[in-house]
């Protein structure tokens, strides 16, 4: 969970930045690149926890 909120912190505080500083449309674009890489994250982590092992169908 540390991972997901220092990425989360990282590509809003870029995106923030690099929409306030003028010519910094690249620090923006990683930004926001670095956000959907952390929901990527996320949606790969609640996928691995809910496929762990299932109890054997015994019909």
């Amino acid at each position: 969970m540390i991972v997901f909120l220092t990425l989360l912190i990282a590509g809003i505080a870029l995106v923030a930045i690099g929409a306030a500083v003028d010519g910094m449309l690249s620090l923006t674009s990683t930004g926001v690149l670095l956000l959907i890489a952390d929901l990527l994250y996320l949606a790969a982590r609640s996928i691995w926890r809910s496929s762990g092992p299932r109890p054997a169908d015994h019909s």
